[in-house]
């Protein structure tokens, strides 16, 4: 239970309705517990549930698991995972072969510091989320264009 306010369960609701479909004992207080476990704070806990509520509708092994298990294979500490979910909880919704990983090896490709880029993910996890085309190759054309 994470004592949500009215207005931030009505906000979760309106955002992911499908909540309301799910069971509480047999998925949605068994993935609150496993985010828990895996250091969701839990005064940030009501803040990320009402801003990404899919959070709660994601299977464990087959969506959450592998998505924590890639950020720690970057080297990530538990404490840095757990800032950068904090800061981007839609980062636990994308697909790591069609998104992560190719987004990050963009990253990586366009002189993004291999000795600081798991700081950087934790401080910006949002880097994660934009789309190579539509986001980040032009942006960083412009900034090329500034000379």
């Amino acid at each position: 239970d994470l004592g949500m306010s009215d207005s931030l369960v009505a906000k979760a609701i309106a955002k992911q309705p499908s909540l309301l479909g799910f069971s509480v004992e047999n998925h949605l207080q068994p993935t609150l517990q496993w985010l828990k476990d895996s250091g969701m704070d839990e005064s940030k806990g009501k803040k990320t549930i009402a801003q990404f509520p899919n959070l709660l509708s994601l299977n464990i092994e087959a969506n959450l698991k592998p998505k924590l298990q890639w950020l720690k294979d970057l080297g990530m500490s538990d404490s840095l995972v757990a800032k950068a979910i904090a800061k981007q909880p839609s980062l636990l919704g994308f697909s790591v072969e069609n998104h992560l990983q190719p987004t990050l090896q963009w990253l990586k490709d366009s002189g993004m510091d291999e000795s600081k880029g798991k700081k950087t993910i934790a401080q910006f996890p949002n880097l994660l989320s934009l789309n190579i085309e539509a986001n980040l190759k032009p942006k960083l054309q412009w900034l090329k264009d500034l000379g």
